[in-house]
């Protein structure tokens, strides 16, 4: 999930953030050799859909996704740390290769253009990331400590047939778990968005094998012990058209990560 709440709905209290910064990789198709570039900077609105970076500049955009309202939680839970968030995301995109489209895939397995999707775009983009060993310029050494993944998507892979819907369990789990291997931490917490539905459309459901995704979703944290979901996406309204939430949508679902991530991260830190 990228994130399509506008910039112009935001309050205050999350235009502007300290002590909190932001990789966010370059978002491209399949095949293309500029996935993942980026860079260090400190987190404010634009970091939602159209923001775009050659690896020296970043363009922020109008729009912003959970990040802000997930970063200002996180700074209340601890305040004395600062905080540092790696961002890719490109709206659309399935894991199945099959359901990919004209967005993309995650499938680690991929062979199409270039042999890139968006799971080499994401290694590209946490290598880009991890690589800069002082991202607040201060001149000292910073040590990144991976704490959580945050995973909002599956609309995709709901938007095709039985077949396609009833593999997403076993993609989740292994696409999870390789997140965790790039990161270099088993068990590392992962939070996942339940997919909801906003029913504009004909038939009444946009995301026609979309029960069967949230099935999957919630099997994959029945049987994770390091995994937390959150459901609360089935009361947020919607902007302008039938699959994105609107800002108070992305506001709340930015806050409700921060609460399960943290949950997770005491019982990580606390585990024998």
């Amino acid at each position: 999930m990228n994130g399509f709440g506008f910039n112009k709905d935001l309050p205050n209290d999350l235009k502007s953030f300290k002590d909190v910064y932001i990789f966010q990789g370059n978002s491209v198709p399949d095949g293309n050799l500029n996935g993942g570039l980026g860079k260090w900077d400190v987190l404010k609105p634009g970091n939602g859909t159209g923001f775009k970076s050659n690896g020296k500049t970043n363009t922020l955009s109008d729009r912003f996704g959970l990040e802000l309202s997930f970063a200002k939680k996180m700074k209340e839970l601890f305040p004395n740390d600062k905080i540092a968030l790696i961002k890719y995301a490109r709206e659309g995109t399935s894991i199945d290769s099959l359901a990919k489209g004209d967005f993309g895939c995650w499938d680690a397995d991929f062979q199409g253009l270039n042999g890139l999707n968006q799971y080499d775009n994401f290694l590209k983009t946490v290598k880009n990331a991890l690589s800069e060993t002082d991202i607040d310029k201060d001149g000292k050494k910073d040590l990144i400590v991976p704490s959580g993944i945050l995973w909002m998507q599956g609309e995709g892979d709901a938007s095709y047939d039985e077949a396609i819907a009833n593999r997403y369990y076993d993609h989740l789990k292994i696409l999870m778990n390789q997140m965790r291997a790039a990161l270099l931490t088993d068990d590392l917490p992962v939070v996942i968005g339940k997919i909801s539905d906003s029913g504009k459309d004909k038939s009444g459901r946009v995301w026609k094998m979309g029960e069967l995704v949230q099935y999957a979703q919630e099997k994959f944290v029945l049987n994770d012990k390091s995994a937390a979901i959150v459901r609360s996406t089935k009361n947020y309204g919607y902007g302008d058209d039938p699959w994105h939430y609107n800002s108070a949508g992305y506001i709340d679902l930015g806050q409700k990560f921060a609460e399960e991530v943290f949950r997770l991260i005491i019982n990580f830190e606390n585990k024998p």
